[in-house]
């Protein structure tokens, strides 16, 4: 198993957001966490990635407690993150941007800069230009490519398509599937796009209130009226 997390506890300050949450992944899979705002979605993603240390419970990365390393040593393990916001710096150029996120694998950077080249084209044709001048869509072509750049085994995506135009929506759910395909990288996915995600996952979660309501196969997600009725608008 490539990621086990067990029984956690987590928030903010003295508040408790997620209330024993459990939830594993395997290599290679797609996993999609969906569920109402405010469910702890994005705290359980944080506290994967270590900007939440968990109040209980365990995390293991490929075997290994990682619940107190820092976010920087979870990148060193091979976990990439792409948080929903402020995730470029607007006045840095696409190649610079791409390049600090190999920052921790200094001797892979010019391999993996060609590979994600290869996966975001656009990204090549305009690498010499301000992050800032690029259309919604691009930008997140650049947060995700920043953080491939450390060749990571899981890839933590938090509201991928939020704030995109439809037009992008599909090509950005595409590369996420190619990623997945090309590079055998696993992605931990919260979406309130849920239908596209789920539709590309292999399991899925449902979280409501920090706590997990549902686990178990995409399919089952999209296929039971119950379920469909409750989080995915019937």
């Amino acid at each position: 198993m490539l990621l086990e997390v067990e029984n956690v506890k987590s928030g903010y300050g003295e508040r408790e957001i997620l209330h024993g949450i459990s939830l594993s992944l395997e290599e290679e899979e797609i996993c999609t966490i969906i569920g109402p705002n405010g469910s702890g979605k994005s705290t359980f993603l944080k506290t994967v990635m270590g900007y939440l240390i968990p109040f209980e419970g365990s995390i293991r990365f490929k075997g290994k407690e990682i619940k107190n390393l820092r976010p920087d040593e979870r990148v060193k393990m091979g976990i990439g993150y792409v948080p929903q916001l402020e995730n470029i710096f607007p006045t840095i150029n696409i190649e610079d941007t791409l390049l600090l996120g190999a920052y921790l694998n200094e001797e892979i950077k010019e391999e993996q800069l060609e590979r994600v080249y290869e996966i975001f084209p656009v990204l090549s044709d305009y690498k010499n230009r301000e992050a800032g001048t690029l259309s919604g869509g691009e930008s997140q072509m650049l947060a995700i490519g920043r953080a491939l750049m450390s060749r990571p085994d899981l890839l933590i995506l938090d509201e991928p398509s939020a704030a995109l135009a439809p037009k992008f929506v599909e090509n950005v759910f595409e590369k996420i599937k190619e990623i997945n395909r090309l590079e055998e990288t696993a992605m931990l996915i919260v979406e309130q796009n849920a239908y596209k995600a789920l539709e590309l996952s292999n399991r899925g979660y449902v979280f409501a209130q920090g706590q997990k309501q549902f686990s178990g196969p995409a399919d089952e997600i999209l296929e039971r009226e119950d379920l469909k009725e409750a989080y995915l608008g019937g």
